[in-house]
């Protein structure tokens, strides 16, 4: 069976295991929402229940085309089966963060994947250091392949309806906090800095040492995942116990998780929780995330709404492009930089 690279083996803490649950056993504990039945205050009572005690959950029927799904699918494992010498021609770097990638790390262990990243909007202003004191910019522009040809007009479309998605969840969010349906629009419509992935797991003969991507949580406000409909692959860390629990796959569901930005807008009513995915010796898999991330000049803090004197401020403020500068140079720097996370900001209240 050969070797594997060092840089590949998760720790022996890490390592995945096989499941002491099953999927199917497990499958109606995380929850799945459809979109389409009961009224808006029933499924944001839907949606607050699941970022509650899960931090994640599956949505249907959440009006997206069905063919985008089929279309997105296609084009995305076109473009992962061209040679590398063609994959390249996209490949990110220290200067522009978007594009082809196949050297990822996750908790300074490599992932077992490639991936793609394009922004929602073509071109953003971003800042050049992740230094507080530095005020310069730069345009960050989008790296498209030539082939598929029809690789760009499918994720655009794809974009613009998993924006469409979020907007709407991030309403029910809202209500479900008593807040205003509308309340985090404002932090989202100018120059949002969203990123759509594509993510190919190649088979792998190792299933037992490496991860597709090892444990994290994400930094921004909302991810919403397409996931493989026919290969599982993420796993979630239940809050309860700590146990990994295989998410299992519902056709053209999209699942959905809390980022660390809603933990801190909630003042830890929601909590950002650890997932991970693993990998499959036998079948390639593919995932698209959808990142639901703020403008750069957005200041990230408790919502005044949610703050009182028995309920405090449980972080300080910072500033989300700086924020995310500092990770997304660090990962060219120093591996250590991807292990910033938001209790960075926390206060300590004891």
């Amino acid at each position: 069976m050969g070797d594997i690279d060092s840089a590949f083996v998760q720790s022996p803490d890490h390592r995945p295991q096989a499941p002491k649950v099953d999927a199917d056993a497990v499958a109606g504990e995380i929850p799945v929402i459809d979109l389409s039945v009961g009224d808006i205050g029933e499924l944001a009572s839907q949606v607050g229940s699941a970022c509650k005690a899960w931090g994640f959950f599956q949505i249907i029927n959440y009006g997206m085309p069905v063919e985008l799904h089929k279309k997105i699918d296609v084009v995305t494992r076109k473009f992962f089966k061209q040679s590398m010498e063609e994959k390249i021609k996209v490949k990110r770097d220290e200067e522009n963060p978007l594009g082809y990638h196949d050297g990822e790390h996750t908790k300074n262990v490599r992932d077992w994947k490639e991936t793609y990243g394009y922004l929602l909007k073509e071109t953003v202003e971003f800042p050049v250091s992740p230094d507080p004191e530095d005020q310069e910019l730069k345009a960050i522009t989008n790296r498209w392949p030539q082939y598929p040809p029809e690789f760009r007009e499918v994720l655009e479309e794809y974009g613009r309806e998993v924006e469409k998605v979020s907007y709407k969840l991030m309403e029910l969010i809202a209500l479900s906090l008593g807040l205003p349906a509308e309340r985090f629009h404002g932090y989202f419509e100018e120059k949002q800095l969203s990123i759509l992935r594509l993510n190919y797991y190649p088979p792998c003969p190792f299933p037992h040492l490496a991860l597709g991507v090892g444990r994290h949580k994400d930094s921004g406000a909302l991810t919403l995942l397409a996931q493989d409909d026919e290969v599982a692959g993420l796993e979630v860390k239940r809050k309860s116990d700590g146990e990994w629990i295989p998410v299992k796959p519902v056709p053209r569901a999209i699942v959905v998780n809390v980022g660390d930005i809603i933990q801190v807008w909630s003042n830890d009513k929601y909590e950002s929780v650890e997932h991970r995915a693993v990998v499959n010796s036998e079948k390639e898999r593919v995932s698209i995330p959808f990142f639901f991330f703020p403008a750069r000049t957005v200041m990230v803090n408790p919502l005044e709404e949610l703050v009182n004197k028995e309920n405090p401020a449980r972080y300080t403020e910072y500033n989300w492009g700086k924020f995310y500068a500092h990770r997304i140079y660090g990962e060219f720097k120093k591996r250590e930089v991807e292990n910033l996370q938001i209790h960075h900001f926390k206060i300590d209240q004891d």
